[in-house]
């Protein structure tokens, strides 16, 4: 939305949101599903026990046709390989070693060029985001992928934890459902369409959180999804007022890692299950946490290969980088994804009784949280910073409770109207904060090549109560 459509909606009374709501539910409702997504499920299921052997089979033949498609039809690759062969380089593109790495900047810069000639983006799904490195892309699927990745969602999320699309549910999430001004609830909105209430991530004040509580028994939720952090801070909530009367059946983290201290309180509150999820919204690798608590790769998603360095050289961790399998339309070959992490070694078999691959350990997803002046923590602002905005890096710093300092790489197309379009979308998520944009040539990166899109500065005071000494706290007076 527009931020004037945005403000519109907002003031319309609760049951005309719900409307809306719902007929955006409806569409994307059958974007998702269709007849044969029952059928897709059980595919699915299905080859969680296939050998090692047949899924390393499977992969390289989609390999193959995902290297062959992209050399040939789209436009970048083709360009790129005409371009080693004028220089007289004859390597197989058949061997993706022989591919470069992908970075994000250039599918930035011209992302219809990754889409293949015989596709027409007008007549595809596009999706825009701005990931967790603060670099907005936009992204073109088709139905039949989209249905992939939704019935593999459906399997190895929900079906693995005794839900389905058809049970009552909530997001939280960081889309602008209630104004962020507001103090009075309601900060959701009910989406028949899709089981679903939607929970905004902006409003989770301390004095606030009961009223979350409050929705999440009304509208009968029986699972939820959402970002680590807000989850953390509902279950701080139903921590300090010993409430159990929610019934869930899992709880599924999203978008952040989870840290120790974030899942004892996470089940200690809501009693039940937390399960962490990994993929992004290039749909080039995913992966879910099973009961026995290991990660599990989808093989169908992408090829992973972990670049090693001499910083993981002891552990055998290094840079995760992916050829996406799913999406032939759009293919991205080596791309990187900004992650560092470990494969575990092959041979074992999960105590979970599935043979999908284990990815050990996943860093580089940590973003610090930022602290409104009354108490409420912001885990996310991609949505904010989403493709149509100016610019090809962001990176987000709170220096007070009233200041939020924004570094940006301005694109070609930066103007004054597309950096007031910065400072209206992130103050409808953070309220009347100062937002000051500076315009940067770089922006610095860690050691290992990344850096955090958002930064905190407050002091432990300036962020009102620390969350971690105040589970403790409830834990020991429970």
């Amino acid at each position: 939305m527009t931020p004037g459509q945005l403000a519109l909606y907002h003031k319309l009374p609760y049951p005309l949101r719900v409307l809306a709501a719902t007929a955006r539910g409806h569409v994307l409702r059958q974007r998702r599903y269709g007849p044969e997504s029952d059928q897709l499920v059980a595919e699915a299921l299905e080859r969680e026990s296939w050998s090692a052997k047949r899924w390393d089979d499977w992969q390289r033949e989609r390999l193959g046709l995902v290297l062959h498609r992209a050399a040939t039809q789209v436009p970048y690759y083709r360009e790129l390989w005409a371009s080693r062969r004028r220089r007289g380089d004859h390597r197989s593109w058949d061997d993706l070693a022989n591919w470069p790495l992908l970075e994000k900047g250039a599918l930035r810069a011209s992302p219809a060029a990754f889409v293949a000639d015989d596709c027409d983006p007008r007549r595809m799904i596009l999706e825009q985001t701005s990931g967790s490195t603060g670099t907005p892309l936009e992204l073109w699927w088709n139905r039949a992928m989209v249905r992939s990745w939704y019935a593999l969602f459906e399997a190895r999320l929900r079906v693995w934890n005794g839900v389905s699309r058809h049970t009552r549910w909530a997001i939280v999430g960081g889309q602008v459902v209630a104004s962020v001004k507001s103090r009075r609830p309601p900060f959701w909105v009910w989406n028949q369409a899709l089981n679903q209430l939607y929970m905004s991530a902006f409003h989770l004040a301390p004095d606030l959180v009961a009223d979350y509580l409050d929705a999440l028994r009304r509208y009968r939720i029986r699972y939820l999804l959402g970002y680590t952090s807000a989850l953390y801070e509902l279950a701080l909530g139903m921590l300090a007022e010993k409430r159990d009367d929610l019934g869930m059946t899992v709880i599924l983290a999203n978008a952040e890692p989870v840290f120790d201290y974030q899942r004892q309180a996470i089940e200690a509150a809501f009693r039940c299950p937390l399960r962490e999820t990994y993929g992004m919204s290039e749909a080039v690798a995913a992966a879910s946490e099973c009961p026995a608590g290991r990660l599990h790769l989808w093989p169908e998603v992408g090829w992973l290969e972990v670049i090693g360095d001499e910083a993981g050289a002891e552990d055998g961790s290094g840079e995760l980088v992916t050829t996406g399998l799913l999406n032939l339309d759009m293919p991205l070959i080596r791309y990187r994804v900004g992650d560092r992490g470990r494969l575990a070694a092959s041979g074992g078999i999960c105590p979970c009784g599935r043979t999908l691959p284990i990815l050990d350990s996943v860093e580089g997803r940590v973003s610090d949280i930022l602290y409104m002046a009354d108490g409420r923590a912001v885990g996310r602002l991609d949505p904010a910073l989403k493709s149509h905005l100016p610019v090809l890096e962001t990176q987000i710093i709170q220096e007070t409770p009233e200041r939020i300092v924004v570094k940006l790489i301005p694109a070609a197309d930066y103007t004054p109207e597309g950096g007031a379009m910065i400072v209206s979308q992130l103050q409808t998520r953070l309220g009347a904060v100062e937002i000051v944009l500076e315009p940067v040539d770089s922006i610095p990166r860690t050691a290992n090549g990344k850096f955090q899109s958002v930064i905190c500065k407050l002091t432990p005071e300036q962020k009102v109560f620390q969350r971690r000494s105040e589970f403790e706290n409830l834990r020991m007076n429970q």
